[in-house]
């Protein structure tokens, strides 16, 4: 056992750039200026003097390890440092300390540079320590030796956390042939001699060897240059850099357990409970509906295995590469941001959508996805759709051109002998929302003097239109310019041609299937569609059933187009009274079907699945410009089906950003609460690579590998 006794020595400086100072066993005794120096670690140097060389003067407010010439950034450097061990050591020891570090670039010192750069560091320290927080034992500070460093940028940065790979600290020197000690050599060949005879054999000795200091800095630089963050990286760039740290090399808290040796059954590793321990995730959430915010909060809050740090927008990132979370209104999110980080940004939507939200574009999708795949489920389960463009009523019989099976549908109706016997189509504006602009007709006079009542109506002072035919793909056109938040009844359900250029017409699905129970009221059902990624698509098994306002009258009861009533029709909230609002929103599972339809709800949710499974593919795959899916998002929609009367279910819209709040109060928990809680984790959590279960309420109805990670 070898003890080391450390013993001071004394110095007194000489001239400045001069190798002239005085070394002295013994201390001065004229009063001079007197440095005392340790034959041991920079530990060792900060424990004798916090403890006995500097005792007689009070308590030291601060330990400055170095300045260390040289870089002591990133892990690899950091614990091998004995700078930055002199000021862990001190700080073990009760007493704040700062580790300062000079970062060259060139062995050619300029000693202009230096000054610069020690009267910049003087500064630092002093600030640091003048604002000292409670919760930082020590400080790393690394100073780039760089001209112009007295006005270089000063950071606090995180500790990077690398190590070896391919090299070490030192580089090994070459073997010397007289390395041998002389006496050493020739003891061993008289003990060579002395030996009874030479046929006893000796273990081969080790060949003596030297090392020296040299590290392989490839590694590091590779570390550095691709993490572009951190204490090596804001160094590399010249600023200078600040990490606050921990007195002590703190455990793994989730290796528990104990390790058994001679158990069988052991594979030599601890119990480990990682999966119990959250990882940690950012969060901009401001979804733009007050009905929805808390309810995505107590979502994202539920996550057991996560631990959620709201931010207000991602400048608050500690790091932009960070895994972070965005679901706020569709014109808030920085897609630039996700597409950037396409690992750690997670979105909550995609950026293009409309082949699935706007209807002449959804018609174009199943249209075209038909013509390959004859035998989807799409076919019976859309109604076929005539697209046209129409800027003025009295251009509607150019827009009409090519629209042959309305105008033979038309040209038959004009035939019919009565009013049932005419087949009648719904028609709808491609980019309105909220039942808008619907409206049905069973002649071309009568499509004729709806365009017409719409120019009378329109005001001269409405919002212009999009003359340029760019879309917004969250923010649909509204009729009259009217707000999604305006009161129920100032929506009149007009449309102006001068926004609204696109429009589709439809045959009309007659008779609906009606319910005893709900006095004879139309009614669609709301189904809730999380897509995720490239791609999963998912639907949600709680369903709404909306209502119309009046009991269902078939149009061709109508005396008189004007007579009409679309209150019968439209099974949209928006156009009713309060009073009637209550009574309109039923969760789908509750509904009382008839006893002769024992299993109509689940034949329905089936359907359900099957078609949207296949809009969403249709979407994907025959339009990918209009549907460009992407690894990091996700997106809830909200589709619109029809049940006719043989219970039969029809394909009517999806809807991005769906209004959630029609729901009421009484199902917010359940439906769109209980929405909200399985859709992150079905999206968000797999994104971090947290496995999670399949669960009943939200089945997968379609898997697709579009190559997009």
């Amino acid at each position: 056992m070898h003890i080391l006794t450390l013993t001071p020595t004394y110095f007194r400086p000489g001239t400045l750039h001069n190798d002239d100072g005085i070394t002295s066993e013994r201390p001065f005794d004229d009063g001079g200026e007197e440095w005392i120096l340790i034959d041991g670690t920079p530990a060792s140097c900060a424990q004798i003097g916090l403890h006995y060389l500097f005792k007689d003067r009070g308590p030291i407010d601060l330990v400055v390890s170095g300045p260390n010439y040289g870089r002591n950034t990133t892990a690899v450097f950091a614990l091998s440092s004995g700078t930055i061990g002199g000021a862990m050591e001190s700080a073990m020891n009760g007493t704040r300390s700062i580790a300062l570090s000079y970062a060259f670039d060139s062995r050619i010192h300029d000693p202009e540079i230096i000054s610069a750069a020690s009267k910049l560091s003087t500064q630092l320290i002093e600030k640091l320590v003048k604002d000292w927080p409670e919760d930082v034992h020590l400080y790393s500070v690394n100073v780039p030796l760089r001209k112009g460093v007295e006005n270089t940028k000063i950071l606090y940065t995180e500790m990077l956390q690398n190590r070896w790979i391919n090299g070490s600290s030192f580089k090994e020197l070459p073997e010397e042939a007289d390395d041998v000690n002389p006496n050493v050599e020739e003891q061993a060949i008289r003990d060579g001699d002395n030996s009874t005879n030479g046929t006893v054999s000796k273990p081969p000795r080790r060949a003596h060897r030297k090392f020296k200091w040299s590290p392989t800095f490839a590694d590091v630089h590779g570390f550095v240059a691709d993490a572009k963050r951190g204490d090596g990286w804001e160094v590399s760039q010249g600023n200078v850099t600040v990490t606050p740290l921990i007195a002590n090399f703190w455990h793994l808290p989730h290796y528990t357990g104990e390790i058994k040796l001679d158990d069988a059954q052991s594979d030599g590793k601890p119990t480990t409970s990682a999966e119990n321990q959250p990882q940690k995730l950012n969060a901009v959430v401001a979804y733009p509906d007050a009905y929805v915010q808390p309810l995505l909060v107590q979502a994202l809050e539920a996550l057991e295995s996560l631990s959620i740090n709201f931010i207000s927008s991602l400048s608050e990132l500690p790091s932009a590469t960070d895994s972070v979370l965005q679901f706020s209104a569709y014109e808030s999110l920085d897609f630039e941001h996700a597409l950037q980080y396409p690992k750690s940004s997670l979105v909550c939507a995609y950026v293009i959508r409309k082949a699935l939200i706007r209807k002449h574009y959804l018609s174009n999708t199943i249209s075209t996805w038909l013509v390959k795949h004859q035998d989807s489920t799409l076919a019976k389960h859309f109604q076929p759709c005539v697209h046209f463009e129409l800027d003025y009523a009295e251009f509607l019989d150019d827009a009409l051109v090519d629209a042959w099976d309305l105008k033979e549908s038309m040209a038959k109706n004009d035939l019919a002998q009565s009013p049932k016997d005419k087949q009648w189509w719904i028609l709808k504006p491609g980019m309105s929302d909220g039942g808008n602009g619907i409206r049905l007709f069973s002649s071309i006079a009568q499509l004729q003097s709806i365009f017409e009542e719409w120019e009378e109506q329109e005001d001269s002072d409405s919002q212009e239109g999009d003359e340029d035919g760019i879309e917004n793909e969250d923010s649909p056109a509204r009729s009259q310019g009217q707000d999604k938040d305006k009161p129920h009844d100032e929506f009149d359900g007009n449309a102006m041609t001068s926004q609204l250029r696109h429009f589709i017409a439809q045959p009309y699905i007659d008779p609906p299937l009606l319910l005893d129970a709900y006095g004879q009221r139309k009614f669609h059902i709301r189904t809730y569609v999380l897509a995720v990624g490239a791609l999963k698509v998912y639907v949600y098994r709680e369903m709404l059933a909306l209502f119309a306002a009046l009991p269902y009258q078939p149009p061709s009861k109508a005396e008189d187009i004007d007579l009409l009533d679309l209150s019968q029709h439209l099974t949209n909230t928006c156009f009713q009274d309060e009073s009637t609002k209550s009574s309109s929103v039923h969760a789908f599972w509750g509904l009382e079907f008839p006893e002769t339809m024992p299993e109509t709800k689940e034949r329905i949710f089936e359907q359900i699945c099957e078609i949207t499974g296949d809009v969403f593919e249709a979407a994907a795959r025959e339009q990918m410009v209009h549907f460009q899916t992407l690894p990091n998002a996700f997106e809830i929609f909200g589709v619109d089906f029809l049940v006719d009367t043989d219970a039969n279910i029809w394909l009517l819209e999806l809807n991005a950003y769906p209004d959630f709040k029609q729901t009421g109060r009484g199902l917010q928990d359940k439906i769109v609460g209980g929405l909200f809680k399985e859709a992150v984790a079905a999206a968000v959590l797999p994104f971090l690579g947290i496995e999670v279960d399949e669960k009943s309420n939200l089945p997968l109805v379609r898997q697709l590998d579009l190559g997009r990670g």
